[in-house]
């Protein structure tokens, strides 16, 4: 997408390979919306951090950094035994997977990736193809992400309001996004409509990132508590709901996605809002036959227990100052403890539709139409 900054507008994308220094190039979106820098990741293991600690994070986007990931390991690799070289990409492969382990996503690219590499005969075949894979997935994402704002944009008329909920922007994917990519289409088209993003707390990346996003683009939006989606549906106020998915299963349509999601989804049943689904093909995951297995990530209880921000941010009147410090500031009662599981998982029958790059899906219509998904 265009981003501003330092006062030159120009296009990024979310996650890069530097091919010569066989670095992968990722947005720090740890300091956004205060800074917009980089973190270069210089070996595989580097990568899986990144993932781990959220450098990036989106179901999308940390695949096409898996991807990437594992394009670096064997690119990293010295020697020409065969037997080594596959050993070694099992550890790279094992690392980047449990870097996060509830989104699909990255799982499905690195396999995506070492498919492709059994064509190769050689190490050498082998590392060029990887990479070769590694930039197809990426790319293939930006067209996934293109298609689902095609199908998902005849959601949103004028005057439609919407409700998001955590990230399943441009930032969640290589370029354009899930959620948000019927909203970008949808003001390509010159409609004019209103998004509430939910903060999204713990980490807030709905009030962070979505928000940060869609002001980078000029649409209409406020960032919203997360308690208050119930009041401003109860009152009228919210049209439609688009989130994104990290897991969302072929077999039941069941949608694992940031916490929160499932209770957005209750209250929009409750009353009468359409609850739509926005994910890639990467997305699904066709093995697992229940929502309960899905593995839920339980992350640090700090996130609960405070929060980041900048403290001294200089005035903005002044260009040449820099932004002021990232800190973390202590909410709770010092003594307590947390938890804080980072998903939940929304039943089929809480979602009115999935929208994938080849269309619009009932839940149960996945399963019945996978031999078309899988072969796209």
């Amino acid at each position: 997408m265009q981003v501003t900054v330092r006062g030159r507008r120009r296009h990024y994308r979310t996650v890069t390979f530097d091919a010569k220094a066989n670095v992968v190039e990722l947005i720090e979106q740890r300091l956004l919306p205060h800074e917009f820098t980089f973190f270069r990741a210089e070996n595989f293991r580097e990568t899986a951090l990144a993932i781990r600690d959220m450098i990036v994070r989106g179901a999308p986007a940390i695949a096409a950094t898996a991807a990437y990931g594992m394009a670096q390991g064997a690119q990293a690799f010295r020697g020409r035994d065969s037997k080594k070289f596959a050993r070694h990409i099992n550890l790279v492969f094992e690392a980047l997977k449990n870097a996060r382990p509830t989104a699909v996503d990255p799982v499905n690219a690195m396999l995506q990736v070492r498919a492709a590499m059994k064509s190769g005969e050689t190490v050498e075949e082998q590392q060029a193809i990887a990479l070769a894979a590694a930039e197809h997935f990426a790319n293939e994402d930006v067209e996934h992400c293109a298609a689902i704002g095609r199908h998902g944009a005849k959601l949103i008329k004028n005057g439609t309001r919407v409700l998001t909920h955590c990230n399943a922007g441009w930032l969640a994917t290589v370029d354009i996004g899930t959620a948000t990519a019927p909203i970008y289409e949808a003001q390509k088209r010159g409609r004019k409509f209103h998004v509430f993003c939910d903060e999204t707390r713990p980490r807030c990346q709905g009030a962070s990132l979505t928000a940060w996003e869609l002001a980078q683009q000029g649409v209409s939006h406020q960032v919203i508590a997360d308690n208050a989606a119930g009041h401003l549906m109860q009152r009228g106020e919210i049209d439609l709901v688009i989130v994104g998915s990290d897991r969302t299963l072929g077999r039941t349509g069941e949608v694992a996605n940031k916490i929160g999601t499932y209770t957005k989804a209750v209250l929009a049943k409750r009353h009468g809002i359409p609850f739509y689904v926005a994910i890639p093909l990467s997305t699904i995951d066709w093995n697992l036959k229940r929502g309960f297995d899905i593995p839920i990530e339980e992350r640090a209880d700090h996130e609960v227990l405070g929060a980041w921000g900048v403290v001294d941010n200089p005035s903005t009147k002044n260009s040449k100052a820099k932004v002021g410090k990232r800190a973390y500031v202590r909410i709770a009662n010092s003594t307590s403890t947390a938890r804080n599981p980072g998903f939940d998982v929304t039943p089929a029958e809480l979602v009115t539709g999935i929208i994938t790059p080849v269309g619009i899906f009932k839940p149960d219509e996945l399963w019945k139409r996978r031999m078309e998904l899988i072969g796209m």
